[in-house]
């Protein structure tokens, strides 16, 4: 690796942030995952879970969507949900997943200064119930139209970048998060890839 290489790949892993994370439950369409994946990696988030305890475990991602996106994060994958809660609440402070309902907050009220996952669930039914049991609470994202939807991937990259202004504002970027051993183990790792062509 050249030394501009290196000076590369540490000024991105010294933004990446470790106390946010998304969770995809039972997402079909691996295009919406990648794309969520790119999204993930342009804010800085290092770890993504993906649950499936309903469909079959991925094998692969829609490369056109991520632009090999998924390559530079940590990804998760389970198919038993207690054990991914095991882990996130082992990591995370609050869990929230996004469902329409009476006593959910508004996505601008979140503190996303603090230390919380976020779950996003299926094109079709959502987060299920049994996830929404698990988790601290709902948050829905404003909006004045008649469908009271948006694709995973913009609902998503909405949320996201909500959260970016919010940590950017507080000063998250400036500080280095992940710290050894695992700032040397994701720089060895990235080493290995070739040179991203821009995008």
């Amino acid at each position: 690796m050249t030394p501009e290489r290196r000076e590369k790949l540490l000024s991105v892993l010294n933004k990446r942030q470790n106390d946010l994370t998304i969770v995809l439950e039972n997402v079909f369409d691996p295009h919406n995952i990648s794309a969520v994946m790119r999204t993930c990696d342009a804010i800085g988030i290092q770890e993504i879970y993906v649950l499936n305890t309903r469909i079959a475990r991925h094998k692969k991602w829609g490369a056109k969507s991520s632009s090999s996106a998924a390559k530079w994060l940590t990804i998760h994958q389970y198919t038993d949900a207690q054990e991914c809660f095991t882990r996130l609440r082992s990591a995370y402070s609050r869990i929230l997943t996004t469902h329409l309902s009476s006593d959910a907050v508004d996505l601008y009220s979140i503190d996303f200064t603090g230390s919380v996952a976020l779950v996003f669930g299926n094109e079709h039914s959502g987060v299920s119930d049994e996830i929404r049991a698990m988790a601290d609470g709902n948050f829905i994202i404003p909006q004045q139209g008649i469908i009271q939807s948006l694709n995973i991937s913009v609902a998503c990259a909405v949320t996201l970048y909500e959260a970016y202004r919010q940590k950017k504002n507080a000063g998250h970027y400036e500080q280095r998060k992940i710290q050894e051993p695992l700032l040397g183990a994701l720089l060895n790792e990235w080493g290995f890839y070739g040179e991203e062509k821009e995008v």
